[in-house]
């Protein structure tokens, strides 16, 4: 397999994973009252968009064809939340905790990407950056969940 197409299959797959975030976030915010929360989640979701668009272009850059949305773990993980939501008592912080375990998957995926191959500078600082996002995201949902604990 061709060095292009290796990078872009890696990229596919951290694009699938923000195009899942991105939906999740997007169904969160309907699944919670608290309105700080709900801006959260929004600009999650504006976030991972955004991580979205990014990758596709680095995936044409490279001459291949980007994946066009989620997978079926990201539907079921949405579906999860849902009915969990449905059946707690706190919708913020069960939400919360999905985010949460949302994000730890994110940052480990990015960061197993990022040890393990030898990117451009450019991909590889654009990875990273995004990896910082994810790691404040992080820290976020933690201050989130103990203000409405």
């Amino acid at each position: 397999m061709k060095y292009e197409k290796k990078i872009s299959d890696k990229l596919n797959e951290l694009l699938v994973k923000n195009y899942d975030a991105e939906k999740g976030y997007i169904n969160a915010i309907s699944e919670v009252d608290n309105v700080s929360v709900k801006n959260f989640f929004k600009n999650m979701a504006e976030q991972r968009s955004k991580f979205a668009r990014q990758l596709r272009t680095e995936i044409i850059t490279y001459g291949e064809i980007p994946e066009d949305s989620g997978s079926f773990k990201g539907t079921m993980h949405r579906n999860w939340m849902s009915l969990r939501a449905t059946f707690s008592s706190n919708n913020e912080e069960t939400i919360l905790e999905e985010a949460l375990r949302g994000e730890k998957t994110s940052l480990d995926e990015y960061n197993e990407l990022l040890s393990n191959n030898n990117f451009p500078s450019r991909l590889t600082d654009l990875l990273r950056e995004q990896r910082n996002s994810i790691e404040a995201a992080i820290n976020s949902v933690k201050l989130y969940e103990e203000v409405l604990s």
